[in-house]
């Protein structure tokens, strides 16, 4: 049917968008109302799609975010024009940087008062530009300008926010499109395509080269980032290492990719990374970097003498990635493969078993990556069992580790619960943390965690955070009671923004505007999240020893309430091993570092 004779039947747009959406098998929205989408929302009163209501729009953009993360498909996410986009936009820029499609549709001012300065409009630089606002970090902003372009605008955003190197995408909507009339052809037309796009492989001659280069090299290491938790390539990644013998160290958001307790795992790499680790991929004459994009803080701020020394015949890097703008963006590449991880490393296997029919041999790797786990774990010991309270966030992390069931799915925020979870906490089931990288997003976790439980309702879900992440939006905890999503916030409360305070501390002397008023006593510390949580009609402990913890954690798991754990902590810094550029700029003579010594 031609689009001048699509057809008589007629509906408004905002039914058929909904319906459009179930067929797509979109089961959750997530967002916030506003006068401009009302329309879409009362469209959902008769279908079977949920709408998960929250008290501002950035917990919405993070919770789908982690929905997202966890189902592996483009969350959708509805938000009224001006301030409704705008409070969504630090999550979905977060979402963004981490590569977790997402469609956000956005209502906009009536398309017949552009530039008349309606309620709310952004005009200020060009008429009806409120889309504009997006356009430095979603794939694609779409302003649709006539209703009949709706629903092949809504086509196209699914598929290129779920293909290549995913990512949000906006739809922006004026609301008289939503309540337009049109013909219902328009719709069923853009059903009949693919809803998924055949992803790029890696060709039999490249995989030879790369598996013939491994073979032959003195000390390789994989080295993978969260390229490969977006391509669910976990499988995969294993049987290549299994077969290669090859060590694994990882970026911040590689974690997870292979199990921590593989004997093959080096652990990360970088700022926050483990001396071991960092010696590895700096001593490593072939690298094979899949789904990274060799970020600063991984890359001890690119330094050839803290963790990777790329070219100028050190270390050779074979780079494969999904997104060709990573591949030699900050280190020269010898064999650079555009392809989704997933499917090249698939190749890579089938290839490296035909050449090596017997694997590779690797003698003595298995046992000196042990003797150093070993030795790492007798280093933290006296922290994970000490008895102190406020309490050791090394104890905090071991004590999670006991409890927590091996798949249970684990958001974190910034600071301890994030560098130190990476550097030092087990991920047992690959693909269950999810961890805000590019944009490192304070106030992610808690609200990510909401969406991560309700894409798996079955699963323990428990979100890490600081005071001050907890403290940025507590409001989610109105969206986890509304929708019976039991999941446990533990609070690793140092009373502070604790890693820039000792960032603060070490350099300047001082804690000015990093540190929050403390009480003559634990009991009259306030906020006290525990009494927040149930003020929100969640569950709220709070922990008053060390010994006390983890039966509060083990309680809260099996009451299947949403809860928060409240536990004071001990400001300690998170040990690091490479080097952040900030120091030079903060102490050029070497005099200070990250942490105060005092």
């Amino acid at each position: 049917m031609g689009m001048g004779n699509i057809g008589a039947r007629k509906d408004i747009n905002a039914n058929q968008l909904v319906r459009y959406l179930g067929h797509r098998g979109i089961e959750r929205i997530f967002g916030l109302c506003g006068h401009t989408n009302i329309a879409v929302l009362s469209a959902m009163a008769n279908s079977k799609m949920r709408f998960v209501n929250v008290r501002h729009e950035q917990v919405a953009a993070h919770a789908a975010d982690g929905y997202a993360r966890v189902t592996g498909k483009a969350s959708v996410l509805l938000v009224h024009l001006s301030p409704g986009l705008t409070n969504a936009t630090t999550g979905v820029a977060n979402a963004a940087l981490d590569c977790i499609p997402m469609v956000v549709i956005a209502g906009d001012v009536p398309s017949y008062y552009y530039g008349k300065h309606p309620h709310q409009e952004v005009n200020l630089h060009a008429d009806a530009s409120q889309y504009e606002i997006y356009r430095p970090f979603v794939k694609r902003a779409w302003r649709v300008d006539t209703p009949e372009l709706l629903p092949e605008i809504l086509e196209k955003a699914f598929l290129l926010a779920e293909s290549g190197q995913p990512g949000p995408v906006l739809v922006n909507v004026p609301m008289d499109l939503f309540s337009a009339e049109v013909e219902v052809g328009h719709w069923e037309r853009v059903r009949t395509g693919t809803k998924s796009l055949t992803r790029p492989t890696i060709s039999e001659e490249t995989a030879r080269a790369v598996v013939s280069r491994l073979a032959d090299a003195r000390s390789p290491v994989l080295y993978v980032g969260g390229g490969v938790a977006i391509a669910r390539a976990f499988d995969e990644l294993r049987a290549f290492v299994d077969h290669m013998q090859i060590p694994v160290a990882h970026s911040l958001m590689g974690k997870g990719a292979l199990a921590d307790d593989h004997p093959l795992v080096l652990g990360m790499t970088g700022f926050w990374g483990t001396k071991f680790t960092n010696e590895q991929t700096l001593a490593a004459d072939w690298i094979l970097g899949l789904g990274t994009r060799f970020k600063e803080a991984d890359c001890s701020s690119w330094y050839s003498q803290y963790t990777f020394n790329i070219g100028d015949g050190a270390s050779k890097l074979i780079h494969i990635d999904i997104e060709p703008q990573e591949i030699g963006r900050n280190y020269p590449t010898e064999i650079g493969v555009v392809a989704d991880l997933k499917e090249a490393l698939t190749v890579l296997n089938r290839v490296a078993r035909e050449m090596l029919p017997n694997g590779r041999a690797a003698p003595g790797v298995v046992d000196r990556i042990a003797a150093e786990r070993a030795a790492f774990a007798a280093q933290n010991r006296d922290m994970q069992t000490s008895d102190a309270f406020p309490m050791m966030p090394e104890r905090i992390l071991a004590d999670l580790r006991a409890a927590m069931p091996r798949n249970a799915i684990l958001t974190s925020d910034v600071g301890w619960n994030k560098n130190g979870v990476a550097q030092q906490f087990d991920i047992l089931e690959p693909g269950s943390i999810l961890i805000p990288g590019g944009f490192a997003t304070m106030g992610f976790g808690p609200s990510a965690a909401i969406g991560a439980k309700i894409a798996a309702p079955d699963r323990v879900v428990i979100s890490l955070v600081g005071d001050g992440g907890f403290g940025q939006n507590p409001s989610m905890l109105a969206t986890a009671q509304a929708e019976g999503t039991a999941v446990i916030w533990i609070v690793m409360n140092n009373n502070a923004y604790g890693t820039i305070a000792g960032l603060q501390k070490a350099n300047y002397g001082l804690t000015l505007g990093t540190t929050f008023p403390h009480a003559a006593s634990l009991q009259e510390q306030m906020p006290d999240y525990a009494a927040i949580a149930r003020g929100y009609g969640c569950n709220g402990v709070r922990v008053t020893s060390a010994e006390d913890f983890r039966p509060a954690l083990e309680d809260a798991i099996a009451s299947g309430c949403p809860t928060v754990i409240d536990v004071a902590m001990v400001n300690n810094p998170t040990p690091t091993s490479g080097h952040w550029n900030i120091l030079d700029i903060y102490s050029p003579e070497g005099s200070a570092g990250h942490v105060a010594t005092d």
